[in-house]
């Protein structure tokens, strides 16, 4: 299996849960700390190989595709969780934080999917787990780039799953709501205390439970779920 942006947050959450559990997991980063990431799987014993390079790329992104097949025999589970923010007002945006966004939110998970369903059609199966946002659903303002990219990664789910029902493929998203990870850390005391007051269960969300979602997707308990945009937000967004 893949995991992209998996060096940090909700992406190493999801990789450290999948590795407990027995898969051999494929970590992807765009940075030297994927390698130490993986040494780090390794010595707990998990089944870990790792993959530097800009996913936003077709040659990045065929690559891990490929070089997940080499190493691990075969690619049944592919999570799109790479993502950046650049957040402004949209009257100071400007061209170059929508581009990069889009390119590593949008972009990427595309290039990787199309790289993946090729092998997993020729199995018949495979899961197919993007990370979206609560954002993609309700907006925020001074994050129209970012709001904008989760909400086409809704859009190609949808599209995904109905192209490749058929062959067996499942594609499903997670919309996670606030999580605490080193992204939203950078929020002002003032900003997280405000969401804290919209959230009905009274917390914030932690990786590990969004981590637990996609292990249930990728299982065999959801083999009949396809197409679905599944929020993990505390009620935030009804």
């Amino acid at each position: 299996m893949i995991v992209t942006g998996s060096t940090r947050g909700i992406g190493h959450a999801t990789a450290h849960r999948f590795a407990q559990l027995g898969a051999n997991v494929m970590l992807s980063g765009t940075s030297d700390k994927v390698y130490t990431v993986c040494d780090e799987f390794k010595k707990n014993g998990f089944s870990a190989e790792s993959f530097s390079g800009d996913l936003s790329t077709l040659e990045a992104a065929q690559g891990l595709v490929e070089k997940t097949v080499r190493v691990f025999g075969s690619l049944d589970v592919l999570v799109n969780n790479a993502g950046i923010t650049r957040d402004k007002l949209l009257i100071r945006m400007d061209e170059e934080d929508w581009d990069d966004v889009m390119k590593t939110n949008l972009k990427s998970a595309f290039l990787c999917t199309r790289a993946a369903v090729r092998i997993m059609m020729k199995k018949r199966c495979g899961s197919i787990i993007n990370i979206s946002s609560i954002v993609g659903l309700m907006g925020n303002a001074g994050q129209a780039n970012y709001a904008a990219s989760k909400a086409g990664l809704i859009g190609f789910t949808k599209s995904v799953a109905r192209e490749f029902g058929a062959r067996g493929i499942t594609c499903n998203a997670i919309a996670p709501g606030f999580i605490e990870t080193q992204m939203t850390d950078s929020l002002s005391a003032e900003h997280k205390e405000n969401y804290l007051k919209s959230i009905p269960l009274g917390r914030f969300g932690t990786t590990s439970e969004v981590a637990e979602l996609a292990v249930f997707l990728a299982s065999d308990r959801a083999q009949y779920i396809t197409g679905q945009v599944i929020n993990i937000d505390g009620g935030l967004y009804m």
